[in-house]
C-alpha cells in the first residue's frame, strides 16, 4: 500500500523548492541555553529547527537568457524544420556527453518511445528493466504493446541488480532497459554482456543521469541508445523535452526518421520518402533554452557531487542511515540525494514519521517510488484484448505473479528516503543542516517515536 508520505517525485521536488524560511540558524554554541535546549529538542516536538535559511530555488530563471529567447519567438520560425536551433543543440549535447550523434524530441518519454521502436521492440515482445523508476520508463514499454519484465532492484545501489537480468529472458526478449534512477549509473559492464551473449538491444533511461558517468564514459553513451528529459524539474530544463544520444549514425538516423513522421533522412532513405513514424520533434524555443545552460549544468554538476560526497562521508556515521554503493569508477549526477533508512536502529521509528522529523528541521525528504507495479497500470494493460491476444492466459498470470518475488525493490521502496537535488547547490554550511538535521532526529528517535 502506498503510505501517506509517499508523493510523486515531480510534486516532491516542486514543494522542497519552493520551501524557503526567512531566519538563519545560529547554532547552540552561540546560542544561550534556553535557545540551546530548544534547538537540541525536535523540531516536531516543539524545538527549533536547525535549516531556516530556505533553499535553492528551482527551476531558475536568467535575465540573460531573453534576448536569445526573443529572437526566436519574433522570428516566428518556432517549428524544428523552420531553423538551425534544434540541430544546434543536437551538436553540442552530443559534445558534452562525447557521443557521436544526439536527436532531439519532444519529452525523455518519447525519446524512450523512439528508441524502443528502433531497437525492434513490437507488439508481444518483453523488455527487461529496473522497476524503480518513473511510471513513463513502464509506460514507454506498454506503448510499444510491449511487456515490461521486472529484474529486481539492489538495495545497495537502487539500480538493476545485473545477477537478477538472465532469469527473466525468455524467447520473447528484445531488450533490456537499465534505469540510472537519481542520476546514479547501473553497473553496466556486466549489463552489456549478459545483452551481448543473448542478443538483446540495451536502451539506457537516462532521463536523470545528465553527465553522469561509468568508467569514464557518459550515461547514455554506453548501451545501443540513451535516453534524456528535460521537464521542469530535470538539471537541464525546458518545461518538456528530451534527446536521444548514441554512438551509431544509422540508429541515429532511424530515431530522426521516426520522430519526424517517418520523413526519410541520411542512412534511413528506405524504398521511398517516408518509413512509419510519429511527430516527437522538439522546438527551436526549447533548443535555444537548452543551449543557454550547457555551461551552468557542468559547473552544477560539481557543486552537487561535492556536497553528496560531503553527505556520504558523514552520514555513514549516525545509527540507521546507509549512503548507497556506486559502481567502481563512476560520478552520480544526483538528480536526488537518496539513503536507505533503517527503524529498528532509530528505536522503531517510522519511515514516514523520521521522514515528516527531518523535513521539520528545514530539510525536506520523502520516499519517492512505491511498489508501483501493484498500482493497477499493469493489470489494465494485461486485462486488455491486445494483451490477450498477444499472450497467453497462463503467461500473463505468471508474469504477475511475479511481482511478489521483486524482494530487493520491496525493501527499497520500504526504507529508502531522499532529498531533492537543489538542495544540494547551497554552501557547505546547508549541506552540513542537512547532516546535523537527521543526527538531531536519530538522536531523538525514542521521544519522537512515542510522540
Amino acid at each position: 500500500m502506498k503510505d501517506n508520505l509517499t508523493e510523486t517525485r515531480r510534486s516532491f521536488i516542486r514543494k522542497a523548492a519552493a520551501g524557503s524560511i526567512a531566519l538563519s540558524w545560529l547554532g547552540a554554541r552561540q546560542a544561550p541555553r534556553a535557545f540551546a535546549a530548544e534547538a537540541a529538542k525536535p523540531a516536531l516536538l516543539g524545538g527549533t529547527p536547525v535549516h531556516q535559511g530556505g533553499w535553492t530555488k528551482w527551476p531558475q530563471w536568467r535575465e540573460d537568457w531573453e534576448s536569445e529567447m526573443l529572437k526566436v519567438w519574433r522570428s516566428g520560425r518556432w517549428f524544428r524544420g523552420s531553423a538551425g536551433h534544434v540541430s544546434d543543440f543536437e551538436h553540442g549535447y552530443a559534445n558534452l556527453l562525447g557521443a557521436k550523434r544526439c536527436l532531439a524530441t519532444a519529452s525523455g518519454t518519447t525519446a524512450l518511445i523512439v528508441s524502443l521502436h528502433v531497437m525492434d521492440v513490437d507488439a508481444g515482445d518483453e523488455v527487461i528493466v529496473s522497476p524503480y523508476t518513473f511510471i513513463a520508463t513502464y509506460n514507454a514499454i506498454l506503448d510499444r504493446k510491449a511487456l515490461p519484465v521486472f529484474a529486481d532492484t539492489d538495495p545497495a545501489t537502487l539500480t538493476v541488480d545485473p545477477a537478477s537480468i538472465e532469469s527473466r529472458i525468455t524467447e520473447r526478449t528484445r531488450a533490456i532497459m537499465p534505469v540510472h534512477i537519481f542520476g546514479m549509473p547501473c553497473d553496466m559492464d556486466p549489463i552489456n554482456a549478459i545483452a551481448r551473449q543473448h542478443k538483446l538491444a540495451v536502451v539506457e533511461d537516462a532521463c536523470q543521469a545528465w553527465l553522469a558517468e561509468y568508467k569514464g564514459r557518459k550515461c547514455g553513451t554506453i548501451g545501443d541508445l540513451g535516453c534524456f528529459s528535460f521537464q521542469e524539474s530535470k538539471h537541464l530544463p525546458s518545461g518538456e523535452g528530451g534527446a536521444i544520444t548514441g554512438m551509431s549514425d544509422e540508429l541515429i538516423d532511424k530515431c530522426d526518421s521516426f520522430h519526424n513522421c517517418g520523413r526519410a533522412v541520411g542512412t534511413n532513405k528506405g524504398s521511398g520518402s517516408f518509413t512509419r513514424g510519429n511527430n516527437y520533434r522538439m522546438t527551436q524555443a526549447q533548443a535555444v533554452l537548452l543551449m543557454q545552460q550547457f555551461d551552468k549544468l557542468v559547473k552544477e554538476t560539481e557543486i552537487r557531487r561535492a556536497n553528496a560526497d560531503h553527505l556520504t562521508a558523514n552520514l555513514g556515521k549516525i545509527p540507521g542511515i546507509t549512503p548507497l554503493r556506486l559502481p567502481e569508477n563512476s560520478r552520480p549526477a544526483w538528480h536526488l540525494y537518496a539513503f536507505r533508512y533503517d527503524a529498528a536502529q532509530c528505536n522503531g521509528l517510522s519511515r514516514d514519521k523520521f521522514a515528516r522529523a527531518v523535513s521539520a528541521e528545514g530539510v525536506p525528504c520523502g520516499s519517492i517510488y512505491h511498489e508501483q507495479y501493484f498500482d493497477g497500470v499493469l493489470d489494465e494493460a494485461i486485462a486488455s484484448r491486445g494483451f490477450k491476444r498477444l499472450w497467453g492466459a497462463e503467461r500473463l498470470k505468471a508474469y504477475r505473479d511475479s511481482f511478489q518475488e521483486l524482494k530487493g525493490n520491496q525493501q527499497v521502496c520500504a526504507t529508502t528516503v531522499a532529498i531533492t537535488q537543489n538542495m544540494l547547490l547551497g554552501d557547505r554550511s546547508s549541506t552540513d543542516d542537512i547532516i546535523e538535521a537527521i543526527r538531531k532526529v536519530q538522536a531523538n528517535s525514542a521521544a519522537l517515536a512515542k510522540g
